[in-house]
Protein backbone atom coordinates (compact mmCIF):
# COMPACT_ATOMS: atom_id res chain seq x y z
CA UNK A 1 0.00 0.00 0.00
CA UNK A 2 3.10 2.20 0.61
CA UNK A 3 4.21 2.05 -2.57
CA UNK A 4 1.29 2.64 -4.76
CA UNK A 5 0.87 5.76 -2.66
CA UNK A 6 4.43 6.73 -3.56
CA UNK A 7 4.28 5.94 -7.01
CA UNK A 8 1.18 8.09 -7.18
CA UNK A 9 2.86 10.98 -5.43
CA UNK A 10 5.44 10.92 -8.09
CA UNK A 11 3.23 10.34 -10.78
CA UNK A 12 1.39 13.39 -10.01
CA UNK A 13 4.85 15.17 -9.68
CA UNK A 14 5.71 13.98 -13.04
CA UNK A 15 2.70 14.96 -14.31
CA UNK A 16 2.76 18.40 -13.18
CA UNK A 17 6.44 19.12 -13.68
CA UNK A 18 6.13 17.67 -17.75
CA UNK A 19 2.35 19.31 -18.33
CA UNK A 20 1.93 21.31 -21.07
CA UNK A 21 1.97 24.81 -19.51
CA UNK A 22 -1.18 27.59 -20.14
CA UNK A 23 1.43 30.64 -21.23
CA UNK A 24 2.48 30.92 -24.69
CA UNK A 25 5.93 31.30 -25.78
CA UNK A 26 5.22 34.94 -27.35
CA UNK A 27 3.60 35.42 -23.53
CA UNK A 28 7.07 33.98 -21.91
CA UNK A 29 9.04 36.47 -24.21
CA UNK A 30 6.92 39.55 -23.65
CA UNK A 31 7.74 38.63 -19.41
CA UNK A 32 11.42 38.74 -20.44
CA UNK A 33 11.20 41.56 -22.07
CA UNK A 34 9.63 43.17 -19.57
CA UNK A 35 11.93 42.18 -17.07
CA UNK A 36 14.65 43.60 -19.19
CA UNK A 37 13.56 46.89 -20.33
CA UNK A 38 14.83 49.36 -18.23
CA UNK A 39 12.77 52.48 -17.68
CA UNK A 40 16.02 54.67 -17.05
CA UNK A 41 19.31 55.27 -18.81
CA UNK A 42 22.22 53.05 -17.29
CA UNK A 43 26.13 52.85 -17.76
CA UNK A 44 28.67 50.76 -15.88
CA UNK A 45 32.18 49.41 -16.36
CA UNK A 46 32.53 45.80 -18.17
CA UNK A 47 35.09 42.84 -17.81
CA UNK A 48 35.46 40.68 -20.37
CA UNK A 49 37.53 37.54 -19.32
CA UNK A 50 38.54 35.01 -22.92
CA UNK A 51 40.12 32.25 -22.76
CA UNK A 52 40.87 30.67 -26.23
CA UNK A 53 42.29 27.42 -26.84
CA UNK A 54 46.31 27.38 -26.90
CA UNK A 55 46.13 30.93 -26.29
CA UNK A 56 45.57 31.36 -23.11
CA UNK A 57 43.17 34.40 -21.06
CA UNK A 58 42.95 37.68 -22.60
CA UNK A 59 40.84 40.86 -20.26
CA UNK A 60 39.35 43.45 -21.39
CA UNK A 61 37.64 46.05 -19.55
CA UNK A 62 34.56 48.99 -21.39
CA UNK A 63 32.88 51.46 -20.17
CA UNK A 64 29.01 50.76 -21.10
CA UNK A 65 26.34 53.19 -21.69
CA UNK A 66 22.95 52.07 -22.31
CA UNK A 67 19.13 54.03 -23.35
CA UNK A 68 16.50 51.19 -23.95
CA UNK A 69 13.88 54.10 -25.11
CA UNK A 70 15.60 53.84 -28.31
CA UNK A 71 17.48 50.46 -28.05
CA UNK A 72 20.69 52.31 -27.76
CA UNK A 73 23.96 51.52 -26.45
CA UNK A 74 27.72 52.45 -26.29
CA UNK A 75 31.03 50.44 -25.67
CA UNK A 76 34.26 52.62 -25.39
CA UNK A 77 37.07 50.14 -25.25
CA UNK A 78 39.73 50.87 -22.22
CA UNK A 79 41.82 47.97 -21.81
CA UNK A 80 43.87 46.46 -23.12
CA UNK A 81 46.23 49.18 -24.61
CA UNK A 82 45.43 47.43 -28.07
CA UNK A 83 42.10 47.60 -27.82
CA UNK A 84 42.08 51.46 -26.15
CA UNK A 85 40.01 53.65 -27.69
CA UNK A 86 37.84 50.99 -30.17
CA UNK A 87 34.35 51.04 -29.39
CA UNK A 88 30.45 49.99 -31.02
CA UNK A 89 27.83 52.05 -31.26
CA UNK A 90 24.15 51.17 -31.53
CA UNK A 91 20.64 53.61 -32.08
CA UNK A 92 17.71 51.80 -32.96
CA UNK A 93 18.37 49.58 -36.04
CA UNK A 94 22.11 51.07 -36.71
CA UNK A 95 25.42 49.16 -35.29
CA UNK A 96 28.70 50.92 -35.74
CA UNK A 97 32.07 49.52 -35.29
CA UNK A 98 34.74 52.50 -34.72
CA UNK A 99 38.27 51.46 -35.22
CA UNK A 100 40.76 54.54 -33.47
CA UNK A 101 44.08 53.25 -35.77
CA UNK A 102 41.66 54.15 -38.97
CA UNK A 103 39.62 56.36 -37.28
CA UNK A 104 36.42 54.70 -39.22
CA UNK A 105 33.26 53.71 -38.82
CA UNK A 106 32.18 50.23 -40.16
CA UNK A 107 28.44 49.32 -39.96
CA UNK A 108 28.07 45.80 -38.09
CA UNK A 109 24.94 43.34 -37.57
CA UNK A 110 24.19 42.19 -33.87
CA UNK A 111 26.36 39.24 -34.80
CA UNK A 112 29.35 41.31 -34.48
CA UNK A 113 31.96 39.63 -31.85
CA UNK A 114 32.71 42.69 -28.80
CA UNK A 115 36.90 42.71 -29.10
CA UNK A 116 36.87 39.52 -30.89
CA UNK A 117 35.07 37.22 -27.64
CA UNK A 118 32.38 35.29 -27.54
CA UNK A 119 30.18 38.16 -26.24
CA UNK A 120 28.17 39.83 -29.47
CA UNK A 121 26.61 43.01 -30.25
CA UNK A 122 23.05 41.37 -29.25
CA UNK A 123 24.11 40.58 -25.59
CA UNK A 124 24.42 44.40 -24.77
CA UNK A 125 20.82 45.64 -26.12
CA UNK A 126 17.62 45.27 -24.66
CA UNK A 127 15.50 42.14 -25.61
CA UNK A 128 13.64 42.73 -28.15
CA UNK A 129 12.31 39.26 -28.42
CA UNK A 130 9.09 39.10 -29.80
CA UNK A 131 10.00 41.32 -32.84
CA UNK A 132 12.96 39.18 -33.31
CA UNK A 133 11.77 35.72 -32.52
CA UNK A 134 8.46 33.74 -32.86
CA UNK A 135 8.26 30.13 -31.16
CA UNK A 136 8.44 27.09 -32.92
CA UNK A 137 5.29 24.67 -33.31
CA UNK A 138 4.70 21.22 -32.14
CA UNK A 139 3.63 18.87 -35.08
CA UNK A 140 -0.08 20.03 -34.02
CA UNK A 141 0.67 23.66 -34.67
CA UNK A 142 0.71 24.50 -31.02
CA UNK A 143 3.54 26.09 -28.99
CA UNK A 144 6.20 23.49 -28.53
CA UNK A 145 7.11 23.73 -24.89
CA UNK A 146 8.34 21.58 -22.08
CA UNK A 147 8.93 22.13 -18.40
CA UNK A 148 12.15 20.57 -16.71
CA UNK A 149 14.26 21.54 -14.17
CA UNK A 150 17.76 22.90 -14.42
CA UNK A 151 19.90 22.02 -11.93
CA UNK A 152 17.50 22.65 -8.72
CA UNK A 153 15.75 25.26 -10.85
CA UNK A 154 12.00 24.82 -12.57
CA UNK A 155 12.70 25.97 -15.94
CA UNK A 156 10.29 26.29 -19.06
CA UNK A 157 11.94 24.61 -22.22
CA UNK A 158 11.49 25.80 -25.75
CA UNK A 159 12.89 27.07 -29.34
CA UNK A 160 12.00 30.25 -31.14
CA UNK A 161 13.39 30.97 -35.17
CA UNK A 162 14.16 34.62 -36.27
CA UNK A 163 11.59 36.15 -38.48
CA UNK A 164 14.08 39.32 -38.87
CA UNK A 165 17.87 38.89 -40.68
CA UNK A 166 19.48 41.06 -38.50
CA UNK A 167 20.04 38.75 -35.15
CA UNK A 168 23.70 36.79 -33.88
CA UNK A 169 21.52 33.59 -34.49
CA UNK A 170 18.12 32.48 -36.53
CA UNK A 171 17.71 29.51 -34.10
CA UNK A 172 17.79 29.43 -30.67
CA UNK A 173 16.67 27.09 -27.42
CA UNK A 174 15.73 29.21 -24.03
CA UNK A 175 15.56 27.90 -20.46
CA UNK A 176 13.29 30.55 -18.53
CA UNK A 177 12.58 30.25 -14.92
CA UNK A 178 8.82 29.93 -14.35
CA UNK A 179 8.40 31.83 -11.36
CA UNK A 180 9.79 34.67 -12.52
CA UNK A 181 10.38 34.17 -15.85
CA UNK A 182 14.22 35.22 -15.88
CA UNK A 183 16.39 33.66 -18.40
CA UNK A 184 18.98 30.93 -17.05
CA UNK A 185 20.34 29.32 -20.39
CA UNK A 186 20.45 29.96 -23.97
CA UNK A 187 21.40 27.39 -27.27
CA UNK A 188 22.09 29.00 -30.26
CA UNK A 189 22.31 27.35 -33.77
CA UNK A 190 22.74 28.10 -37.26
CA UNK A 191 20.43 28.02 -40.29
CA UNK A 192 21.80 24.41 -40.59
CA UNK A 193 20.98 23.22 -37.01
CA UNK A 194 24.65 23.20 -35.58
CA UNK A 195 25.35 24.79 -32.10
CA UNK A 196 27.25 27.06 -32.33
CA UNK A 197 26.89 28.68 -28.67
CA UNK A 198 25.93 28.25 -24.94
CA UNK A 199 25.08 31.71 -22.74
CA UNK A 200 24.46 30.64 -18.61
CA UNK A 201 22.90 34.10 -17.00
CA UNK A 202 24.94 33.60 -13.82
CA UNK A 203 24.04 36.50 -11.75
CA UNK A 204 21.19 38.93 -11.79
CA UNK A 205 21.11 42.52 -9.88
CA UNK A 206 17.77 44.55 -9.68
CA UNK A 207 17.67 47.85 -10.39
CA UNK A 208 14.32 50.31 -10.36
CA UNK A 209 12.25 46.87 -10.79
CA UNK A 210 14.09 45.77 -13.48
CA UNK A 211 16.75 42.82 -13.97
CA UNK A 212 19.89 43.22 -15.08
CA UNK A 213 22.10 40.17 -15.94
CA UNK A 214 25.54 41.04 -13.97
CA UNK A 215 28.00 38.09 -14.71
CA UNK A 216 26.99 36.19 -17.93
CA UNK A 217 29.35 33.36 -19.44
CA UNK A 218 29.47 32.28 -23.32
CA UNK A 219 30.92 29.25 -24.76
CA UNK A 220 31.67 28.47 -28.39
CA UNK A 221 30.49 25.25 -29.25
CA UNK A 222 32.10 25.55 -32.48
CA UNK A 223 35.28 25.88 -31.66
CA UNK A 224 35.73 23.69 -28.27
CA UNK A 225 38.23 25.35 -25.29
CA UNK A 226 37.23 28.95 -26.32
CA UNK A 227 34.52 30.78 -23.90
CA UNK A 228 33.77 34.24 -22.40
CA UNK A 229 33.10 35.56 -18.94
CA UNK A 230 30.87 38.94 -18.97
CA UNK A 231 30.87 40.59 -15.69
CA UNK A 232 29.10 44.37 -15.33
CA UNK A 233 30.10 46.61 -12.08
CA UNK A 234 29.25 49.81 -10.86
CA UNK A 235 25.92 50.37 -12.42
CA UNK A 236 24.30 53.55 -12.26
CA UNK A 237 20.86 55.08 -13.33
CA UNK A 238 21.57 58.80 -13.83
CA UNK A 239 20.21 60.24 -17.03
CA UNK A 240 23.03 60.07 -19.88
CA UNK A 241 23.60 63.03 -22.21
CA UNK A 242 22.48 62.78 -25.70
CA UNK A 243 25.78 63.16 -26.92
CA UNK A 244 26.95 59.99 -25.63
CA UNK A 245 25.10 57.93 -28.25
CA UNK A 246 26.73 59.50 -31.16
CA UNK A 247 29.68 58.94 -33.28
CA UNK A 248 31.25 62.19 -32.61
CA UNK A 249 31.51 61.43 -29.25
CA UNK A 250 32.67 57.84 -29.40
CA UNK A 251 35.51 59.28 -31.96
CA UNK A 252 36.03 61.98 -29.19
CA UNK A 253 36.97 59.58 -26.66
CA UNK A 254 39.96 57.65 -28.55
CA UNK A 255 41.45 61.12 -28.94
Amino acid sequence: MVKSISVLILFAAATSLFAQPSVSIEEILKKIEANYKMTSDAHATVALTQQKAGQGVKNFSMLYYRRDKDNAFMIAMTEPESEKGNGYLRVEDNFWMYRRNTRTFQHVNRDENIAGSDAKGDDFEYKDLTRKFTGVKDPAGKDSIGQEKLGQMPVYKFKVKAIINDVDYPHKTFWVRTDNFLLLKEEDFALSGTLMATAYYLKYTQINGKFVPVKQMFIDEFEKGNKTIMEITGISTDKLDDKIFTKAYLENLSK
